[in-house]
């Protein structure tokens, strides 16, 4: 019998590579939890690409609510940080902390993240954060890079041949601001 596994999900296109990597060896569920994405129509959208994703392929999905409010207090005195630094080990750590409680509440075995797909994130950040709520949580967590073996080259082309957009930033205001200063 396969374990039980809470996948929390940052995006559609992230989620096609590391959704068929997992699902041989574990029972998914998905798990969207991303407050930190701005403006609220871009998590919209974001949210409404992966419904279409999880519909087309029956991904049992959860869609957590958009805790604005709640991620601003997290990261706050970290909105100066590089993206990179420490506002993104906390921003990891605040969706993935929700991710590991609903998996408590609701008898999974096993919690992993798409996260690590991104070539924009720091792997062993989103890691480190995991791990120690494994620990905390008594909850197995699936420490992977899936950006190995091209994982983020594939999830891209297929969400192409899909049709869905994949992001130019991580998602959060601060991160938006300086993809938009290095353009420039």
């Amino acid at each position: 019998m396969k374990k039980k596994l809470l996948l929390h999900i940052c995006c559609a296109p992230c989620s096609l590579y590391v959704w068929q990597k997992l699902q041989a060896d574990f029972e998914l569920s998905g798990f969207f939890y991303n407050p930190n994405i701005q403006p609220l129509a871009e998590y919209e959208f974001r949210r409404l690409e992966l419904v279409k994703i999880a519909e087309k392929f029956a991904w049992p999905m959860v869609y957590a609510s958009y805790d604005l409010r709640d991620w601003f207090s997290a990261i706050r005195g970290l909105e100066g940080e590089a993206e990179r630094g420490a506002r993104c080990s906390v921003c990891f750590r605040f969706r993935l902390e929700k991710t590991f409680c609903y998996a408590r509440e609701h008898g999974f075995e096993c919690v992993a993240s798409t996260l690590s797909i991104s070539p924009s994130k720091v792997t062993a950040q989103i890691n480190e954060q995991g791990i120690a709520l494994a620990e905390k949580y008594g909850i197995a967590f699936l420490a992977e890079n899936f950006k190995k073996k091209n994982g983020f080259l594939i999830s891209r082309k297929q969400g192409d041949e899909l049709g869905v957009r994949h992001q130019d930033y991580c998602g959060c205001v601060y991160s938006k601001v300086e993809r938009l200063l290095r353009l420039r």
